[in-house]
């Protein structure tokens, strides 16, 4: 693998930017670009730490490299604090789309907690309605270039607060408009999805899809309640799942795994993986296993066929992109073209659209790929 002065990464001679993308783990508030932030916050009169984008943007890898998601979560006071207004939220929706688009990303998710961005008197209809907006001119500006984009919206509810019911309706209220599923974010630990039954079972009664923020910062209780009580169809990371997985021998490459009931249900029902490998490393969810992107499970999950997909989380606080972060995994663990096109077959089987939408994206991604 070859990196040039862009940081684009070649694989097999391959951009690895050019090649067709699927984004399912993608935070608003984490995709911020610095130089908008600080002109944002500026307008709003909220003090910066940097006066300067690059500055800022180390700042930020700084602060959220700490090794706790608690601490981790605290960079996002900056970020929410400057999406307080229509024109700020639409302004960072367009921004970050056309970001994806730039990566190559053909089908986004992007989840977002509305109930955050009520500050300045907006709305929880408006804020969605602002967010839809920016959404849409960046599609439509990137089809007018030439390239093809679509971005969803998870209207994502805060996991430690009790608007998770109102939350819910919302979502459901947004269908055909633009959201297409739900979440819960926030702190994972001692914030079981079985706080938000009411919401869950409502969703659950109007079939509208969930995925869940569990196995990152809590263990396998998170993912079994996010299961359970969330009748989650996606895991949030859900990287913990390996604390359910023992390594019995190993000779060379040959490995020999014993699953827990849990690990089993996962990989045998095929329930999608949101992994986002550098995120993973700065909050500490994968330090049973190292501190380096080597040791992170995701080979083991993904040779053991678990239905792994890349994702960034939050690009901000991680100074990366979804080019990036397989670039990362290239480089840990070697893998190759179809690799990586199995984890993009991977996320686009697991994305909140109808099946005939998901086949189509299938599709491109596999021309892509050839081409």
């Amino acid at each position: 693998m070859s990196i040039d002065q862009n940081g684009d990464a070649r694989v097999q001679g391959v951009s690895l930017r050019g090649l067709p993308k699927v984004s399912l783990h993608d935070h608003l508030d984490g995709g911020v670009r610095p130089a908008t932030i600080i002109e944002l916050a500026d307008e709003a009169g909220i003090p910066v730490p940097e006066s300067d984008g690059d500055a800022l943007a180390e700042w930020f890898a700084e602060k959220s490299d700490s090794g706790s998601l608690v601490e981790y979560l605290k960079t996002f006071d900056l970020t929410t604090g400057v999406m307080q207004t229509a024109d700020a939220l639409t302004r960072v929706a367009r921004e970050f789309v056309e970001d994806l688009a730039a990566d190559g990303v053909i089908y986004g998710e992007v989840r977002w907690a509305p109930e955050q961005h009520l500050e300045s008197g907006l709305s929880l209809d408006e804020a969605v309605a602002a967010v839809q907006e920016g959404i849409e001119q960046a599609e439509d500006a990137a089809e007018s270039a030439g390239r093809d984009i679509r971005v969803g919206q998870l209207i994502t509810a805060m996991r430690h607060t009790d608007r998770s019911l109102e939350i819910a309706k919302l979502a459901v209220d947004w269908r055909g408009r633009g959201a297409v599923g739900f979440d819960i974010a926030g702190p994972e630990d001692g914030f079981l999805p079985s706080r938000h039954a009411a919401a869950f079972d409502y969703l659950a009664s109007e079939f509208f899809p969930a995925t869940v923020h569990a196995g990152e910062a809590a263990g396998l209780d998170s993912i079994r309640s996010a299961l359970i009580d969330g009748r989650a169809l996606r895991l949030g990371h859900g990287v913990r799942i390996a604390e359910d997985l023992e390594i019995v021998s190993q000779e060379g490459e040959e490995v020999l795994v014993q699953f827990g009931d849990l690990a089993r249900w996962v990989r045998d029902r095929e329930i999608p993986l949101e992994l986002s490998p550098s995120s993973n490393l700065q909050t500490g969810a994968i330090e049973r296993w190292g501190d380096a992107m080597a040791d992170h499970p995701f080979d083991l999950l993904y040779q053991l066929g678990f239905t792994v997909t890349v994702n960034v989380d939050n690009r901000t606080m991680s100074r990366t992109s979804l080019t990036r972060e397989l670039a990362l995994l290239v480089e840990a663990f070697d893998y190759d073209l179809d690799d990586l096109e199995a984890f993009q077959l991977n996320a686009a089987a697991a994305a909140f659209l109808p099946v005939e939408e998901r086949e189509e994206l299938i599709e491109l991604i596999a021309e892509g790929f050839d081409r």
